[in-house]
């Protein structure tokens, strides 16, 4: 007697939309992180939309940047500090002056890595 396999069938296919920014993609990630670490498991395409990558794929790029050292801890502290704040570090407060220009240039070198991946527009 054959065995019978399960194989899903997709009611359709969401259409791909990438990130506009990597600022977007940024905050797209932690808030992933953050249902992950509540426990949830994520499921592509369960939307209206899906997104050009896994939550992954912005990790390791990030994590790529720091190891050719285009990207130092305090970057990713920054990006840390203010990706689970959900806001971007504001460059008219003195406080936060010195970490909008390390956001600012950590964004921007991701972003380099994540238009020639397809992820941004």
């Amino acid at each position: 007697m054959p065995t019978l396999r399960y194989i899903p069938r997709t009611a359709g296919e969401a259409p791909v939309t990438p990130f506009h920014s990597a600022e977007e993609a940024w905050f797209w990630f932690v808030r992933c992180q953050q249902i992950r670490r509540e426990g949830a498991q994520l499921a592509g395409g369960c939307g209206g939309f899906s997104r050009p990558c896994d939550p992954d794929d912005i990790y390791r790029a990030i994590m790529m940047l720091q190891r050719r050292g285009a990207v130092g801890n305090a970057h990713l502290a920054v990006l840390g500090r203010f990706g689970l704040a959900g806001r971007a570090p504001d460059p008219r407060c003195c406080e936060e002056a010195d970490a909008a220009r390390r956001w600012t240039e950590a964004l921007d070198r991701l972003s380099t890595v994540l238009r020639a991946k397809g992820i941004l527009d």
